[in-house]
C-alpha cells in the first residue's frame, strides 16, 4: 500500500481526488466531498475502486510536480521504450464534474494501460456498464459516470479498460464525467480547453495574494490547498477530503474529516484575510450565518458542506482500512460534543472580519449577541476540549482561554455595543475577568511552572502554546515562558511537537499545527534562529508536492492522519507570515 505522502490532490471546488505517485486515483467521492466514494482503494485494495493509468512497460523513473500556482498535476514516467507525461486535473465545475487525464508523449513510443474500476458505496457496488453514443456509461442508483476517450474502451469484469501506444508529441485525453442516472450522460468537454481554463483559473486566483514571505512556494501551495478544500456553492471550509486515514497506524483512531469544523474554518478565515483573499472569507462568514440560522444557542462544532447538521457516525465493515487501520468511519459523532472554545474562536473571527473591512450583516451582529449571552451561561461547564476527547468532559484550560477571547472580542467591538445595554455589558466584563482569574489560578501549576491541560492537573498540552498567540497573556509573562519551556522539554519528538504525552503502550504522531504554534512563540520571544530552524524542520515533513497531513510519525518518518489537512496548512501560512520580516517589523497575526 502506498504511503500517505505518495498522494497528490486534484479538485474542482466541490469534491477532490487523491492521485498516487504511480498514476492510480485511489480516492474520489462524487458528487460532493462528503458523498459516498466511488474509488475507495485508499482504504482497501484495488478491488474497492480506483483508476489506474500508467505505462505497461517497466517504469525506470517517476517525477511529478504541480504546474506553477495551479492544482494541475504533472507526472513524468520514464520507461525503456520512452517517456510520457500524465496531466491530471479537475476543471472548476460547470454543468458536470469531470476528471481529465491527458497522456502526453515525450519521447519514444510507450504502451499505456488504463483501468477504471468504479465501485460505488465506498467500494461495495460495481456499476452496470454499457455503451451510450460516444461514451461508456456506468449506472448505480442515482449515480451515472460517463467515460470518453479517442482510443478504444473495453468493458469487462465491471471495469472500463484501454490499451494504447503514445509516441513523442502525441496527446491522448481520457475524460470521466459525473451526472444523474435520471438524465442523459453529461455532454463531452474539450479536454485541452478545459486544461487552459483550469490553469488560468488557479493562476488568476493566486494573483490576489497581497503578501510576500521568505517561503512563497510553501505559502502559495498551502493557500491553493485551502481554496481546494472550500465547497464553492456554499463557502464551507472542509477539514480534509478523506476519512479514516489513521492518526496511529494499525489502530482505531480513524475519523471522518470531510466536514466543516467551525474551529478550523475560523483559523482558515484568519489566514485568508491576512493573505488578501477577502471573497473566500466573506463566503465562509455567510455559510456560517446560514448554518447557525436563528438558533445560535444550538451551535454545533461541525456541519456538512451545505450547513446540514446531521453527521451520524457508522462503520464500513467491508473496507479493511488503510494499512489495516480499522474501523473505517463515515460521519462524526463528535458533532454532538460541547466544545466551549468554538464560541470564542467564532466571536473573534467575526470581529476580525469586521476589522478587515468585510461588510457587516445584521444577522451577524445578532448572532454574536446571542452567542456571547449563551457563552456567559455555559462557560463554567466542562467540555470535550480542542482534541475532541470521547471520554468524560473536563475543565480544559484551552477551552476557557478561548471563551475569554470570545468575550474580549465582543466587548471591545464598537459595532456590538448597541446590541446589549450597559448593565449587560458590565455583567459580561465581570464574567471575562472571572474567567481570566480562574484560568490563571486553576489552570497554572506552580510546581511545574506551566499552564496545564485541565484545571488542577499536571498534564501538559500543546494547545497551551496559543495562550500568548490569542492575546490571553503577553509572551513576556513568566508563566507563558515557563509553559513554552515545559512543552519544549516534554512534548518534543524528533524536533516536532506532540499534542500531549501518549498513554503507556500508545504512540501518536507529532501534531503538525502545534509545531507551527511553537514556531510563532519562539519568534515572539526573540528566539528567531530557533523559530526559523523549527519552521524549516516542519517544512521538511511535507511531501514532494508541498502537502501536509494532520500528523507526522517520527519513528517511521511518514505522514499520518487525514490528508491533506487544512489545519496544518493554515498554521503554515500564519507562521510564515509572522516569521517574514515584513510582518515581524510591524505586527503579529492573531491565530484566531
Amino acid at each position: 500500500m502506498a504511503r500517505i505522502e505518495d498522494y497528490a490532490l486534484i479538485g474542482d471546488g466541490e469534491t477532490a481526488a487523491l492521485v498516487r505517485r504511480d498514476g492510480s486515483i485511489d480516492w474520489l467521492c462524487w458528487p460532493r466531498f462528503d458523498s459516498d466514494a466511488c474509488f475507495a482503494a485508499l482504504l482497501g485494495t484495488e478491488q474497492h475502486g480506483r483508476w489506474s493509468l500508467a505505462p505497461a512497460n517497466p517504469i525506470r523513473g517517476v517525477e511529478r510536480r504541480y504546474r506553477e500556482n495551479t492544482l494541475i498535476l504533472e507526472t513524468d514516467f520514464v520507461t525503456d521504450r520512452g517517456a510520457v507525461r500524465l496531466i491530471d486535473f479537475m476543471p472548476i465545475r460547470g454543468l458536470a464534474s469531470d476528471v481529465v487525464r491527458i497522456v502526453q508523449g515525450l519521447d519514444g513510443a510507450v504502451n499505456m494501460r488504463s483501468v477504471i474500476s468504479l465501485r460505488f458505496d465506498y467500494g461495495n457496488l460495481p456499476p452496470w456498464l454499457e455503451r451510450n453514443g460516444d461514451a461508456v456509461a456506468g449506472f448505480v442508483g442515482p449515480d451515472l459516470v460517463a467515460v470518453r476517450a479517442p482510443v478504444p474502451l473495453e468493458l469487462g469484469g465491471g471495469d472500463v479498460t484501454s490499451s494504447f501506444i503514445v509516441s513523442g508529441g502525441e496527446r491522448v485525453p481520457i475524460v470521466m464525467s459525473y451526472g444523474s442516472s435520471l438524465e442523459d450522460p453529461p455532454k463531452p468537454i474539450d479536454p485541452e480547453k478545459a486544461l487552459s481554463d483550469t490553469e488560468n483559473f488557479w493562476q488568476d486566483w493566486c494573483r490576489q495574494c497581497n503578501v510576500s514571505t521568505k517561503w512563497p512556494d510553501a505559502v502559495t501551495r498551502s493557500l491553493i490547498t485551502l481554496k481546494a478544500l472550500m465547497y464553492r456553492p456554499s463557502g464551507g471550509a472542509l477539514a480534509a477530503p478523506t476519512t479514516s486515514l489513521p492518526e496511529q497506524l494499525g489502530r482505531e483512531l480513524n475519523w471522518d474529516y470531510r466536514y466543516c469544523w467551525v474551529r478550523d474554518a475560523t483559523f482558515t478565515l484568519t489566514a485568508l484575510i491576512n493573505a488578501g483573499f477577502h471573497e473566500e472569507a466573506t463566503r465562509w462568514r455567510d455559510w456560517l450565518l446560514r448554518a447557525v440560522a436563528g438558533s445560535p444557542d444550538k451551535l454545533q462544532i461541525m456541519y456538512r458542506v451545505l450547513g446540514e447538521r446531521h453527521l451520524n457516525e457508522w462503520e464500513i465493515g467491508w473496507l479493511p482500512g488503510y494499512e489495516g487501520s480499522k474501523p473505517v468511519r463515515v460521519g462524526n459523532r463528535a458533532a454532538e460534543q460541547r466544545q466551549l472554545d468554538v464560541y470564542g474562536e467564532l466571536l473573534d473571527a467575526l470581529h476580525l472580519a469586521r476589522r478587515a473591512g468585510m461588510a457587516p450583516r445584521d444577522q451577524g451582529l445578532h448572532v454574536e449577541a446571542a452567542l456571547v449571552q449563551h457563552l456567559q451561561e455555559i462557560w463554567e461547564l466542562p467540555d470535550q476540549g480542542l482534541w475532541e476527547s470521547r471520554g468524560d468532559p473536563k475543565q480544559y484550560v484551552y477551552s476557557k482561554v478561548m471563551a475569554w477571547v470570545g468575550l474580549e472580542a465582543f466587548l471591545k467591538s464598537k459595532r456590538t455595543r448597541k446590541l446589549v445595554d450597559d448593565e449587560a455589558r458590565d455583567r459580561l466584563a465581570r464574567t471575562r475577568q472571572k474567567l481570566h482569574d480562574q484560568v490563571c489560578e486553576r489552570g497554572f501549576n506552580s510546581k511545574i511552572g506551566s499552564f496545564v491541560k485541565s484545571y488542577d492537573s499536571s498534564e501538559l498540552d500543546a494547545s497551551l502554546l496559543l495562550i500568548p498567540l490569542v492575546g490571553f497573556l503577553p509572551i513576556e509573562d513568566e508563566r507563558v515562558k515557563g509553559t513554552i519551556i515545559a512543552i519544549e522539554n516534554e512534548l518534543m519528538e524528533g524536533g516536532l511537537v506532540r499534542r500531549y504525552k501518549p498513554k503507556p503502550g500508545h504512540h501518536e504522531g507529532a501534531f503538525i499545527a502545534c509545531s507551527f504554534w511553537l514556531v510563532d512563540c519562539l519568534n515572539r520571544l526573540g528566539r528567531r534562529d530557533d523559530a526559523h530552524a523549527l519552521f524549516e524542520r516542519v517544512l521538511d515533513v511535507r511531501n514532494d508536492l508541498g502537502l501536509l497531513s494532520e500528523e507526522y510519525d517520527v519513528p517511521h518518518q511518514r505522514l499520518v492522519g487525514n490528508f491533506p489537512q487544512a489545519f496544518s496548512h493554515v498554521a503554515l501560512v500564519v507562521a510564515a507570515l509572522n516569521l517574514s520580516d515584513e510582518m515581524t517589523h510591524h505586527r503579529h497575526i492573531r491565530w484566531s
